[in-house]
């Protein structure tokens, strides 16, 4: 390609936000000429590809939060647009547990979020919660979330690639960021000078925003995310079984999801990484990325910033399949799971962090101005938040732009 292509719209990244974003532009924009250009081969190599398939249902987020306002909405219309479509999905909602009376209030706290952001919810006692799945251990009491699902992401990936294309918005693979300058876009394929640009680029968001003068103060901290897989189906879960979580950071900690399949999973960790797709051993390995990432986890850790410390001593435990089933455990009553034997696909979490005063962003994070837009924290539940998040992020975008 060594023409300048001037589409009207460039977005950069073919995960669930930049296939969504194309989609809610093309119904605002019906004329525009849009493309999508992603630096790798295929669909869901990243983070849309090895999530652990929860459609979550809103209520760990609080009520002033775009996760709050956007997840209940979210979780519905991808359940509707599985069941349209014949798409997998498995409708076996969450149990969420104490495993003793210091969880309570967490578990109550949860409850309230849930109340505030009209998210069904029920608080059960033990013996409901049994009733729902005989196996859970719980202090007393727990939470039911009957609208959470679970879905196979690269099955929707390849259903919501298909509405792209069917509605003539060109999606480019093998088609790298390489720089800006002059508006002009540098990539692996050639030359881009858009009307407007839309960084959905996961990883490496803040890496392009800082080139348009954004993310000044933010940077991608990634987090390495494991799963457990049963080499035989011995454990048979009905539902999905989930700690309460520590609300001071965005994780969930280790929990037990059942798949579209039925089959049980336990994970994911929330491991710090020491390059941005440091997935499995040295592959992918960039001694810059690796240099900046080890320097700014270093300094969190010797600070101890949002309990950095503790987290990453807690994590890096997990590398252990002992520890990871032995935490899956604890939300059990007496199972041996032993048959949790096969690593999973691992994922990254790109999580903004923000290094001037040295805290996680815990919400959503997007700036822009008249030329550009940059999706800078999509973590989870972006997922499950996707297609109302890609309103939110158009409506500002047309705002920008009158």
């Amino acid at each position: 390609m060594n023409s300048l292509y001037k589409p009207d719209f460039l977005i950069i990244g073919a995960g669930i936000v930049g296939l969504t974003v194309a989609l809610q532009l093309k119904k605002q924009f019906p004329d525009s000429e849009i493309i999508i250009i992603e630096k790798e081969k295929k669909l869901g190599v990243h983070a849309s590809g090895r999530n652990s398939g929860v459609l979550h249902a809103g209520f760990y987020y609080s009520a002033n939060s775009l996760k709050a306002k956007l997840c209940r909405d979210g979780n519905y219309f991808w359940r509707e647009y599985c069941l349209e479509k014949k798409l997998k999905i498995n409708q076996c909602g969450k149990l969420v547990v104490a495993r003793n009376e210091s969880e309570l209030k967490g578990l109550d706290e949860l409850y309230r979020r849930g109340q505030e952001n009209s998210v069904k919810l029920e608080l059960i006692s033990e013996n409901q919660a049994k009733e729902i799945e005989p196996s859970i251990f719980t202090f007393e009491k727990a939470l039911y979330s009957p609208t959470t699902s679970t879905i196979d992401p690269n099955e929707i990936l390849r259903s919501v690639s298909q509405d792209v294309i069917n509605q003539n918005i060109k999606i480019i693979y093998n088609n790298k960021f390489l720089n800006t300058k002059k508006n002009i876009i540098s990539t692996e394929a050639g030359k881009y000078d858009p009307g407007y640009l839309i960084n959905a680029a996961g990883l490496y968001a803040d890496v392009i925003a800082k080139k348009y003068g954004f993310s000044k103060n933010t940077k991608i901290l990634p987090f390495k995310g494991l799963y457990l897989y049963e080499k035989k189906k011995c454990l048979k879960l009905r539902t999905n079984v989930y700690p309460v979580p520590d609300l001071r950071n965005p994780f969930l900690g280790v929990h037990l999801t059942v798949t579209v399949d039925n089959k049980a999973v336990i994970g994911p960790t929330a491991i710090p990484a020491f390059w941005r797709e440091n997935y499995v051993g040295l592959d992918n390995f960039n001694l810059k990325e690796f240099l900046e990432v080890i320097s700014l986890e270093s300094k969190l850790f010797a600070y101890n910033n949002f309990g950095f410390r503790n987290l990453a001593l807690s994590e890096l435990k997990k590398y252990s399949k002992n520890k990871l089933t032995k935490l899956a455990g604890s939300l059990l009553n007496n199972k041996n799971l032993s048959s949790f034997t096969s690593w999973g696909k691992t994922g990254i979490r790109a999580q903004l962090i923000d290094i001037k005063n040295k805290k996680l962003e815990m919400d959503f994070k997007f700036e822009g101005d008249e030329k550009s837009f940059h999706v800078l924290n999509a973590v989870s539940p972006a997922f499950t938040c996707a297609e109302p998040f890609s309103k939110l992020i158009v409506k500002n975008i047309k705002s920008k732009l009158n």
